[in-house]
């Protein structure tokens, strides 16, 4: 007897339609896997016989062959688990429902555990989202019910067992299960304030304008000065996300087994801050099973990388096409996939080994040639794709002891979102994504006296084509923030002193 039902498989972040037939027929006992399965699933054929059996099923004594279509898509993972047990069920006639006619109604997906149960799985926010699309029910872990349940309009059967799922099967009409109710937004006045950060005006302004459009920022400065302090303050100065990202956030999470358990969707952007010790894998993503790297999981919020010399620079120079367009390709011989990676970089190193390099109070012992080695690990295509860089001195003792709080995350996040907003009103977008004919019209949008102040930096300044584009960037950020319809003079000379090789010094050198 054949029986066939449906699953799904996650290749990226997006999930592929995979039918799972099993032919129940005389001949020797046994059980035969093809389909391009791997090693855990050609597994799955001990597991599921001893999940049956302990699930008080007989296990046919006959020859079983499981086949798992499209067979040129290579089949990973153990969610392949339940749909295979009951397709196994069916095709022994040990289920009284015919499954096996009514293979729409029902996207199956799950592992098994030895005594029958249904643990939760990572990645199903995809297939939930494919199974809405393609107009089924999805039968999954119940521990995933929170997950699942962010996508509306999709009749939901969560299991803990196979007995359980077999009764779902089994019912001419089985009843689905409410979603839960979703989680309100995180209150972002929870999050750490920028008024805890004592002097330090122009890190502040640079956080603030990096915020407002999405811009990527260098600190510098000697350890103590507050680089990390205000690279952490960032995700409270940007908006909650909407449910678009908030649903590719989740995905990215889910798939990479890194959202939290019972989680439903993800409200607050992310801040992943990797340590310099991690590889081109853990930071891009790949490997043989393509998977999310930090970059990715920090899609939509903030990349922090804290001493950003001390990364290998093969693994620095991995991020300079992802930061340029937002997204990851990794190519395999067998797949390729594309992973979401339109991040907020946030980079943090010293000025030297030692960390005192201009110190006034403490002396550097670093040689000349292994401070210009230490800075020669940040290479200058990618230093040319960073559009603010800031020189963070040391804050004397007397504004830590008696200085005043500035001012509070609150009050510079409600100028950040009222810039935000101007942009996506009138480009539909942040001002870091402008390009081509729409950076154009923006930039000839200006007062008098800016265009011979742009001439006179890319001279002074040897800025490249992308450096220029990214001052007129940041320079409408600076107007949008002060609610200017035109881009000004001041404003292009605080975008150029952002430029400045020796940071952001007097603007009278350009």
């Amino acid at each position: 007897m054949l029986a066939r039902l449906s699953a799904a498989a996650v290749f990226g972040v997006e999930a592929v339609p995979v039918s799972v037939e099993v032919d129940v027929s005389s001949g020797l006992p046994g059980v035969t896997m093809v389909g391009l399965p791997d090693a855990t699933v050609r597994e799955s054929r001990d597991r599921v016989r001893t999940a049956i059996r302990n699930s008080g099923f007989p296990f046919p004594l006959a020859r079983v062959t499981v086949s798992l279509a499209p067979a040129d898509v290579r089949k990973v993972g153990a969610a392949f688990d339940l749909p295979i047990a009951l397709a196994v069920l069916a095709a022994a006639g040990l289920l009284p429902h015919r499954v096996d006619r009514d293979e729409r109604r029902f996207t199956i997906v799950g592992g098994v555990s030895l005594d029958g149960a249904v643990p939760a799985m990572r990645g199903l926010l995809p297939i939930a989202m494919a199974a809405r699309r393609s107009g089924s029910g999805l039968l999954f872990p119940a521990d995933n019910l929170s997950e699942a349940g962010i996508v509306e309009g999709l009749p939901l059967y969560p299991v803990r067992s196979i007995g359980e799922a077999a009764r779902v099967l089994a019912s001419p009409n089985p009843i689905p299960t409410p979603a839960p109710a979703l989680s309100a937004p995180v209150d972002t006045e929870t999050l750490e304030d920028l008024a805890d950060v004592r002097g330090q005006t122009l890190g502040r302004r640079a956080l603030e304008i990096a915020a407002a459009g999405g811009h990527h920022l260098l600190l510098t400065g000697p350890p103590g000065a507050g680089k990390t302090m205000l690279a952490r303050r960032l995700p409270g100065l940007l908006p909650p996300l909407n449910v678009g990202e908030a649903l590719t956030v989740t995905a990215i999470h889910s798939v990479a087994g890194v959202l939290p358990a019972g989680a439903g969707l993800l409200r607050t952007r992310p801040f992943r801050a990797p340590h310099h010790t991690c590889s081109e894998v853990a930071l891009v993503g790949g490997g043989s099973l393509p998977r999310p790297g930090e970059l990715s999981l920090a899609h939509a919020g903030v990349l922090f990388l804290d001493e950003l010399p001390e990364f290998s620079r093969r693994v620095l120079e991995t991020l300079r096409q992802p930061i340029e367009q937002g997204v990851v390709h990794i190519a395999r011989a067998s797949r390729s996939v594309t992973f979401p990676a339109r991040i907020l970089l946030v980079a943090a190193m010293n000025p030297c080994p030692c960390g005192f390099a201009g110190s006034p109070t403490t002396t550097c012992r670093c040689a000349p040639a292994e401070v210009d080695r230490y800075l020669r690990r940040l290479s200058g295509p990618l230093h040319d794709r960073l559009d603010l860089t800031v020189e963070l001195p040391a804050v004397p003792w007397r504004d830590l002891a008696g200085g005043h709080d500035g001012e509070s995350t609150a009050a510079v996040r409600e100028r950040v979102l009222a810039a935000r907003a101007r942009q996506v009103v009138r480009q539909g977008g942040l001002n870091s994504t402008l390009e081509g004919r729409a950076l154009r019209r923006m930039s000839a949008v200006a007062s008098a006296g800016v265009q011979p102040l742009i001439a006179r930096g890319v001279s002074r300044l040897s800025l490249s084509v992308r450096g220029v584009t990214r001052v007129l960037r940041v320079a409408r950020t600076i107007a949008d923030l002060e609610g200017a319809d035109l881009m000004a003079r001041r404003h292009v000379a605080e975008a150029l002193q952002f430029r400045l090789p020796d940071g952001p010094l007097s603007v009278a050198k350009v």
